[in-house]
């Protein structure tokens, strides 16, 4: 069976019941050693897949390569820095429960097997223990109806969501007579396809899109962003989203590989309306929260575009997107947990009016963000778009393209909105001193969003690497 080649997941969700054990035992502060112990197992687990060999195991349903490898340590990071937000917010929010960080550690570890996934079954399972743990955490301020209403709707909409991958998957199984994607690809590279089987796979690919909020499925998105506490934002906004792109990604090109000219015109279609609500919808919000909820679903519109075109290039193009996208995110979701006003959460983008003058350091950090999601030189964000929209400028994908470059300009406008509300707005008063752990990730991910441009080439040559292995 092989089993050592999961060992990364092994030890996480081992990890997670002994500090889960450990939490319940009564004691006056657990929060804060709880979720120390969590960062430390995601530190621990991240060196793991770093020396994780490659091959399949557990009868060809879990697999370990460079792929899997590069997205699980973009998760990794993703929720050690969304959970290192969370130290101080939800210690003052009267939330710091140690239940807390102990979902987050079982959402990554349903991430982890999602991306290692070379089964229907297994995909479903991982995507499950991340779908429960993160319906829990949108509602984790059970006290405050918003909360309480954003955990409630993400459960609906998710659960139909599941139902409709689950159904997918049946009629793959039925069609196909197996849930393997070494064997679906198999079955699918020879002969005509039915149509029952494109069927379930548009319903594989509908359950799929929900998680990474692309249009048509992404209503739950700026309510769920908005009502959920801001620390649980900035991790659905980064690690669950990797994930997802990295798992549609691969379900797509591995056993459904030879569909590509069926599931092409799809994915054409979502990152494009993707992209034309992202730009468009976020315009009037006054809610900062809401307004980055529609940027998420305009970013997943560009990282698709890189999946529409259907090579190699476009697929390094999503990975170096997607991972230049979570650090990003992780840097301005830390602008936004500091946000605070006499000890409360401020969410308005008129809260951020005379940061500029009243705290200069985090808002040039947010103006290198907003200019970098913009996708201005020579930030990061413009490496972003330069790829994708490169793979499909060279794919004859022109139409596509010119709709991002145009959606691009549109969303330049709130992007910039906000760095004008910083500067030149009167102050609406300092925010409160912020501690350092929040400093410590905005330096971090403004330095990188900053500085890609002098060293690109690993980033570049990884997901490249990744790539080859998708492909394999």
């Amino acid at each position: 069976m092989n089993w050592t080649l999961a060992l990364p997941e092994i030890v996480l969700g081992c990890a997670g019941l002994a500090i889960l054990l450990g939490g319940v035992i009564p004691r006056k502060e657990t929060f804060f050693p709880v979720s120390m112990a969590v960062i430390g197992a995601l530190v621990l687990t991240a060196a793991l897949v770093l020396g994780q060999a490659e091959g399949t195991a557990f009868l060809g349903q879990y697999v370990s390569d460079a792929f899997a490898r590069f997205a699980k340590l973009l998760i990794l990071a993703g929720a050690a820095l969304g959970l290192t937000l969370a130290l101080d917010f939800n210690e003052r929010a009267g939330i710091g429960r140690f239940e807390f960080p102990v979902l987050v550690l079982f959402a990554t570890l349903g991430m982890m097997v999602m991306v290692s996934a070379n089964d229907l079954m297994t995909l479903y399972m991982g995507l499950e223990l991340l779908s429960l743990s993160l319906y829990v955490i949108a509602a984790f301020d059970r006290d405050n109806p918003r909360s309480a209403e954003a955990g409630l709707k993400y459960f609906v909409l998710g659960a139909l969501a599941s139902g409709l991958l689950l159904y997918g998957a049946s009629l793959v199984y039925g069609f196909a007579g197996t849930t393997n994607f070494d064997r679906l690809a198999d079955a699918l590279s020879g002969g005509t396809v039915g149509t029952g089987l494109v069927v379930g796979l548009v319903f594989v690919m509908a359950g799929l899109a929900f998680k990474v909020s692309a249009v048509p499925f992404h209503m739950w998105t700026p309510d769920v962003y908005e009502g959920a506490p801001t620390p649980v934002t900035a991790f659905f906004a980064t690690a669950p989203k990797m994930a997802a792109i990295a798992l549609l990604m691969r379900v797509l090109t591995g056993p459904f590989g030879d569909l590509s000219a069926q599931w092409g015109q799809v994915i054409w279609l979502v990152s494009a309306g993707s992209m034309i609500l992202g730009g468009f919808a976020a315009i009037g919000q006054t809610n900062i929260k809401r307004l980055m909820a529609y940027s998420s679903i305009g970013h997943v519109g560009y990282a698709l575009m890189g999946l529409a075109v259907v090579n190699d290039t476009g697929y390094r193009g999503v990975l170096v997107y997607m991972a230049i996208y979570v650090v990003m995110n992780l840097g301005t979701f830390a602008v936004l947990v500091a946000m605070r006003r006499g000890g409360r959460a401020v969410e308005g983008i008129e809260d951020l009016a005379g940061l500029g003058r009243t705290d200069p350091g985090m808002a040039l950090w947010m103006a290198v963000f907003m200019f970098s999601m913009a996708g201005i030189p020579p930030l990061a964000g413009f490496f972003g778009k330069l790829y994708v929209f490169l793979a499909a400028v060279q794919a004859g994908f022109w139409t596509l393209a010119v709709i991002g470059i145009l959606t691009s300009v549109v969303a330049s406008y709130y992007y910039l909105r906000i760095v004008k509300v910083m500067y030149f707005d009167a102050s609406a008063g300092a925010l409160d001193a912020r501690p350092a752990s929040l400093t410590v990730v905005m330096a971090a991910s403004g330095l990188l969003t900053l500085f890609f441009f002098l060293f690109p080439a690993p980033l570049i040559a990884a997901a490249q690497v990744a790539v080859a292995a998708l492909a394999g």
